[in-house]
This record gives structure tokens, sequence and C-alpha cells, in this order.
């Protein structure tokens, strides 16, 4: 008996907890919260996770950079209330799951044999005929039929008005297999959200709040991390990074979080004793693989291995893939060349990735020197704006960023092709408030097109999301950039200016015409005082070009201005050529002949010495020499959540399937004595309406009763 019957009242907290359960048990429920999934899914695809938060803010902005740290979108995948819809979509699932498969599981076992005739009148598939044997006979021979055709039968007899048991229904089913498949659907939905949930960060954030680990977001050396910031090696479940240079060893992997960083004790350490790497013609790599000794923290065993990328080793439940490589301490030697008057060039040596080493800038200012990246090899893409065919795998279009240089030296010759242009130096110059600039300079000279000159490419950016921009130096007749250095160093000179401008008057003008004389040499020596430039009232050099530029609107008619510049350029051009030609003399070098190379060189030099007014460093660290360190980044990480995961994905492929490709059908034949001969009333139900299913019945009609069904023309 229920409770209404007796007249009691179910309480107001069971009727709470039956509406709880059938709201998390609905289908609406689980959808709503698929579609949460999906949104944060995509939100995790189209923003970058686990990137450090100053990148954020340089992209979006401080507001937005504090919305998505307030929301976790950063670290999508590990929120908390990421893993909480996953738990209650489990939750739900799991719900419906058992409310629904003792139903179905008890249908399967079921050939509803009981229905009445008048039931069978009101299906769509219907079809009557009389039929020349008893019932009895009759329903044998259909139900062997049936049996024939792959269909299950059962036999049932009734009473009917024209005897006790005279009539005959059999019940026949096919295509069971479809309420398989919902099961199966929703168990995988099931076992790949507890195998994410196992694989994820479930079990670390899990040892965050009740093992007490916090992140670590200090520096220094991993053996001395507090253990309040180490995972165990039974650690059940982690995923995270482990680099290893060549002839080191590593057994400690970093698992980062949005606040900081994990460290994760292996109980082993991996050895890393070559690394291998092959390049295709455009730079990409073609091959690398890690020649590895794995080290056993207990016994001391040592495995040799091979790690490629989609080769894997696997070791006590940890999976070791190649994730990527790095810079594993390369040396590097560095000439500092000074970009502002009074300094001297000296040398640095140092590691890439090492301790940061202090120099001394202009008029002694303190500056950091951190060397941050060695790569010695790039294919950089020289095509010119819509050049189709040029391509640059890596995305980094080096002519476009030259073309955004740091002055008005921006007449290249494109070209379309993929170059090797050889070893490049990344570094930072922090200054005393800790504000620092990032550097990018290649070591050997560069030609930008067909018969250009060969330049030095000096990049620099002040933000590490802009793109690098260029200052291009004209490599000197040595295949250095030593010319260039001394010709700047002698047009900050006064004397030295001053004995250009005599000896380009001296060879321009005929000493006898001493009014042309002086009047060439004013106008000399002001336009190379002028391009050697001067810092102004708001503290910034102003010169080159765009110093002649202004003299020129403030001094000069409009009408006049195109004629006088062409003659104050070639005054520039002949006594920077005469500067040129006295560094060289002072260098002990023979002086400059008069061709194409020379005629080249100087162009260039005057455009990237108007550049170099605003180059916004004191030094240009030039690479000198170095040894390179190879380093393998390996991604470590024991899944115990992956196989259930590989279940899961299977039964939802079979479960798919079977709901998709597998209709449920069943057929009921009442069959009744009728004077001499059996009256047939025929039923087919399905659980989809199709044309196949029309044509079905209208077979099978013809088959067992030898009639086709009303309406049915094939």
């Amino acid at each position: 008996m229920s409770d209404n019957t007796l007249g009691v009242r179910p309480s107001a907290g069971s009727q709470a907890l039956r509406a709880s359960v059938e709201l998390l048990s609905s289908m609406r429920f689980a959808i709503a919260l698929l579609t949460v999934i999906c949104i944060a899914s995509v939100i995790g695809t189209v923003l970058k996770q686990h990137e450090p938060a100053v990148n954020y803010v340089n992209q979006f902005g401080p507001f937005w950079a504090d919305v998505f740290a307030a929301l976790k979108l950063n670290a999508v995948y590990s929120a908390w209330w990421f893993l909480l819809i996953l738990a209650f979509l489990v939750t739900s699932t799991s719900l419906c799951i058992a409310r629904n498969t003792p139903k179905i599981l008890a249908d399967l076992g079921t050939y509803k044999e009981n229905i009445r005739e008048k039931s069978l009148g009101a299906f769509h598939h219907k079809a009557q005929a009389d039929l020349g044997g008893d019932s009895a006979s009759e329903a044998r021979r259909i139900g062997e039929m049936l049996v024939g055709g792959g269909w299950k039968i059962k036999l049932q007899q009734r009473d009917t008005p024209a005897g006790p048991g005279s009539g005959w229904m059999v019940a026949a089913k096919a295509g069971a297999a479809n309420k398989i498949g919902y099961i199966a659907a929703h168990s995988a939905i099931v076992l790949v959200c507890v195998g994410g949930l196992l694989d994820g960060d479930l079990v670390v954030r899990a040892q965050m709040w009740f093992n007490g680990k916090v992140p670590y977001t200090g520096g220094g050396l991993i053996s001395e991390v507090a253990p309040q910031h180490r995972l165990s090696p039974r650690n059940p479940t982690f995923r995270g990074n482990l680099l290893v240079s060549e002839g080191t060893q590593a057994g400690t992997a970093i698992l980062s979080q949005s606040d900081g960083i994990l460290l994760q004790d292996l109980p082993f350490t991996v050895e890393l004793k070559k690394f291998i790497v092959e390049h295709y013609s455009t730079g990409m790599p073609k091959l690398f693989a890690s020649e590895v000794v794995i080290h056993d923290k207990a016994t001391g065993e040592a495995t040799p291995a091979r790690i490629e990328v989609n080769h894997p080793a696997s070791y006590k439940g940890v999976e070791i893939y190649q994730s990527s490589f790095d810079d594993g301490g390369s040396s590097v030697s560095l000439r500092a060349l000074p970009m502002a008057a009074g300094m001297q060039p000296f040398d640095v040596q140092g590691v890439i990735g090492g301790n940061a080493q202090p120099v001394k800038g202009a008029g002694g200012e303190a500056l950091t020197l951190e060397f941050t990246s060695l790569r010695t090899i790039n294919v950089e893409n020289f095509a010119g704006e819509g050049a189709g065919s040029g391509t640059d795998v890596r995305k980094v279009d080096l002519r476009q960023s030259i073309d955004a240089r740091l002055g008005a030296a921006n007449k290249t010759v494109t070209t379309k092709e993929l170059r090797n242009v050889g070893p490049s130096i990344g570094y930072k110059l922090r200054d005393a408030a800790g504000q620092a600039r990032e550097f990018h300079n290649y070591m050997l000279p560069v030609s930008l097109g067909d018969g250009g000159p060969q330049v030095f490419l000096l990049g620099v950016r002040e933000n590490p999301a802009d793109p690098f921009r260029y200052l291009r130096v004209p490599a000197d007749d040595q295949g250095r950039i030593d010319g260039f250095m001394q010709l700047r160093a002698a047009l900050a000179d006064p004397a030295a200016r001053q004995m250009a401008v005599r000896r380009y008057v001296a060879q321009a003008v005929d000493p006898s015409r001493r009014e042309l004389t002086e009047q060439l040499t004013e106008s000399a020596a002001r336009a190379l005082t002028l391009f050697a430039g001067t810092v102004g009232a708001d503290g910034k050099p102003h010169g080159g070009l765009p110093a002649l530029s202004d003299f020129m609107e403030a001094n000069v008619p409009e009408a006049e201005r195109s004629r006088a510049g062409e003659v104050l350029v070639r005054i520039l051009n002949g006594t920077l050529f005469e500067l040129a030609q006295l560094t060289r003399e002072r260098a002990g070098l023979p002086p400059l002949e008069s061709s194409t190379e020379t005629q080249s060189f100087m162009t260039q030099s005057v455009l990237a010495l108007s550049d170099a007014q605003i180059y916004p460093a004191p030094l240009v660290f030039a690479l000198t020499d170095f040894k390179q360190v190879q380093a393998s980044v390996f991604q470590v990480a024991r899944a115990p959540g992956k196989n259930i995961v590989y279940l899961g994905c299977a039964l939802l492929i079979l479960g798919v399937f079977a709901m998709l490709y597998i209709r449920e059908r069943r057929i009921w034949v009442w069959l009744v004595p009728q004077g001499d001969h059996t009256h047939a009333t025929m039923a087919l139900s399905t659980n989809r309406k199709t044309m196949d299913g029309d044509q079905e019945f209208a077979q099978i009609t013809e088959k067992l009763i030898g009639v086709r069904p009303a309406g049915d023309h094939a």
C-alpha cells in the first residue's frame, strides 16, 4: 500500500529530494551541462591556457586579464567550476542509467505476447488475411519462418469464442541491441568523464586542498624547493614537463598551475645521452629524437631507450613523450659595440638561460644583460608584400619585420625565397627600474635582394607581443660590422667631422675661389652636424635624415626645397664618404675605391646612420662565437584514466552505431479459427518509421500470410 492510501502525505524533504533526483537524471539537465562544457572547451581552445599573467595584460588589457583570472578562463580545464560541471554530468548520466537500465533489461526479456487483438488495429503497419490451415499449424509455420529470418519468437495459446485454447498469438522481436546501444552510449559518457577527471587536475587539486600542497612562485635550484611544493612519486596521476640537457640527468617534472608551479618527483631520472634533430629545407624540424638512459631511483637499474615523437618510452607506469626541444645552456661570446658616444667596445661571455650580467650604459647607467635564446638555424621568408609564392612555415615573415624598420631605410629589393640566414642571438637589456627591452641580432650579414648590400640585422621590440623591428647595418668590404661602427664613431666626433668637411671641400672646389670654398664649407659642416644629431629639449636624440628635412622646412621656401634638398643630400653623401675614408686611414686600411659595391655600402650607411639615431640602447651585442648545448623537453604522464577513456570511446562508437543503424522491431500475428479456415491479424511496431520499414513489412506480410498490406504498391 502507498502512503497516500494510508492518508500519510510525503514530507517536504522527501519531495525536494525526489524533485532533485528527477532534475539531475533528466535529459534537459544533461544537455544543459554538455552545452556549458562545449562553450568552456571552445574558450579553452581559442584562449591560450596557462600563459603568464603579463601576456594576457598585453593582449587584452588589464580589465579583461582580471576577468579571465577571476573566472579561471586562463586555466579552463583545471578550474573548479569546470571540474564541478563534469562531476554533475557524471552524476546526472549515472542516475539516468540507473533509472532506465532495469526497465530496458526487463523489456529485453519480454515479447509482449499478451497484447489484445483490438490493440493490433491501432498500429500503422497492420494487415489481415484468411489462411487455409488450422490456427495451431499456421502458428507453428509462421513461427518457423520468423526464426529462419533471424527473429526471436514466442507462441501463446489463448481461449476464444470458438473454443478454449483455439487462438494462437505469435510474438516476435528483432533489433533488441538498439536499447543496449542506449546503455552503452550513456555509460561511455560516464567513463570518458571519469577518465578525464582522473587524468586531469582533479587529483592534484585534491592534494592542494587536503594535503597542504601549494604552488611555488620563486626561483632557485629545484633541489632547494620546500616539500609543500612537491608531489610524491606515488602520485596516482599527473602530467608535467621535464627538461634535460645533453649529458645531464633530471628526475623532477614541472606541473604548471595558474598561480605557479608544482614539482612532481619521479621514481626515476632521465639522462639525455644525445639529442638528434633533422630539418627540412624550410627550417622546420623533420625529426627530433632523444637517446636516453632511464635510471631507477630505488634499484639503480639503467635502462637505455630512444624517444621520438609519437614513439614514447614507458617506465613504471609513466609514459615519457618527446614534446619539443630547447637550448640546454649554450655558451655564447658577444662583442659589445657602442651606439652612444664616449663608449668603448668590450667582450662578454655568458650562458643561455644563465645568470644575468651587469653592464654599463651611456653615462654610467647600470644595465643588466640577460641571455635568452640562441638559434643556430634561421630559415626566413624574404618575400615582399604581394609575393604570393613566398611561404614561411614558422609563421614569421622576416621581410615584413624588416620593413617595420627603425627609421627611413626601407628601400629594399623583394625576393621570393626561403633562406637560412645563419645563427642569431636573443637577449634582454634591463634598466635599474626593472624595465626590459628584447633584442634579436643575426650573427652573419644578410642580402635582402638580388645584388642588394649585405647587412647585419639588429632587431628590437618593447613588448613580447610586438614583432621585432630591424636596424639594417651594412657590412664592410671584409664582411664585418666594424666599418659601420667606426663610421658612426667618427660621425659623433666634431674634430673628425671638421676634417672630413675640409677634405670634401678641397676636392669639390678650386681653392682659388675663396667665396665658394667658405660657402660650401659652411653648408657641409651644417649638414654633417645636423645629420650627426643632438639631444633635444625632450631628452630624445634628433638627427639623421629627419633633422635635415626639418631644417629644410624651416629655412627654405617651399618652391625651392626640391632643388635645395638634392644639393644638401649630395653634400652630405660627399662628406660622409670622406669621413669613411678617414676612418679607414686611421685603421690602416686601403681607401675605398669608386665602385658599385662602395656606392651600395655608402647608400645603406647613410640610411642606417639615420635610423641608428633612434636605436633604443647604448650598446649592440653581436654574436661572435658559441658552443651549442641541446636539451630535450619531455612530457611525463601517469594516466590511469587512459584505459577508461579508451573503453568509453569504444562503448560510445558501439552505442551510437547501435542506436542509429539498428532498428528495434516487434511483430504480432493473432490467429483465430473461423469456420474451416483461420483468420490472421498481423501488426508490426518499430522505434523509427522509415521507407525501409514499410518495404520490410510488405515483404514479411506477403511471406507470412500471403497478402500485401493495403496501400503498398512495391
